[in-house]
């Protein structure tokens, strides 16, 4: 029976065609998304050997680990877009296929955790964070991870991707699947997402021009700017990578026939793996390249 389907997708006008097309395109925003990442990871490793443990640093430590796990699933989308055939278990399909979901929700979770962080502290408020200590930090996280682990592995079995397409060797078009309860679930996300991520990015858009008028002239030499400035980039990686994403999923949940166009509105979201690049200072570069063990 999926021989005989395989066979007909293969000899079957226009459709096969666009879906190669969009292999193709998703199969170099992997490969960049794989290569660049590494790097970025890497070198990030290679700062926070001398970086305090605040509760900041740990969020961003939560940020490394959530790209490194999904970083780790993405050859196997190299290899499924390479060969066209997914010749691995459904279920393991369905892995790989939540994992992207996984790093985008954890990913912003944790941009929420830094942003917020750093504006309770601009406004003056960092008496309240004084009883956050890092134990209660790492505490947090565990929790975080540990019904993370425990929710999604449970979700993917039990839901995800039940009603899977007819050829078990197509993997990633998983639409079939979203029932009316789970569009709904859907749009709440995908709305909440682009506001949350809009009112960040202004607040912290707005400390920036506090500081600006503050200090006048030489604002970029104070060292508060330079951390909201990072802050600001966390920001407007939100904006860029996710938003246009969930922009699009609005539209997609009532026409769910576009999942490759989906696909591809997916995986740039993944780009947001380049945002341990925006700890790349002069300094940063000089503790990587020529060893000096120097903060950013």
């Amino acid at each position: 029976m999926n021989s005989t389907v395989a066979q007909n997708i293969s000899t079957n006008g226009s459709e096969p065609k666009d879906t190669a097309q969009y292999h193709t395109v998703l199969l170099v925003i992997y490969s960049v998304v794989l290569v660049s990442g590494t790097i970025s990871l890497t070198l990030m490793m290679h700062i926070l050997k001398s970086s305090s443990t605040s509760s900041t640093s740990i969020a961003v430590l939560n940020l490394i680990f959530t790209h490194f796990i999904f970083l780790i699933t993405v050859p196997f989308r190299i290899h499924y877009y390479i060969t066209e055939t997914w010749t691995l278990t459904l279920p393991w399909c369905k892995v790989v296929s939540g994992m992207i979901h996984i790093h985008m929700y954890m990913s912003f979770l944790f941009y929420v955790i830094i942003l917020i962080t750093r504006l309770m502290t601009f406004y003056h408020k960092a008496g309240q964070l004084a009883s956050f200590s890092r134990m209660h930090a790492f505490l947090v996280s565990a929790v975080v991870w540990v019904v993370v682990l425990v929710m999604v592995p449970c979700i993917i079995h039990f839901s995800y991707g039940q009603k899977n397409q007819d050829d078990d060797r197509v993997c990633f078009k998983f639409g079939k699947s979203i029932d009316e309860g789970a569009k709904v679930f859907n749009y709440i996300i995908s709305t909440l997402i682009i506001v949350v991520a809009t009112v960040l990015t202004a607040l912290q858009a707005n400390v920036l021009r506090v500081l600006c008028r503050r200090h006048r002239e030489g604002c970029t030499s104070e060292q508060d700017f330079g951390a909201q400035l990072k802050s600001l980039c966390f920001a407007l990686i939100m904006v860029v990578c996710f938003i246009p994403y969930h922009i699009f999923r609005l539209y997609y949940l009532g026409h769910i026939d576009i999942q490759d166009i989906n696909e591809v509105f997916l995986s740039l979201t993944t780009f947001n793996c380049l945002d341990m690049l925006t700890f790349m200072g002069r300094r940063a570069w000089y503790t990587c390249f020529l060893g000096k063990f120097v903060c950013v």
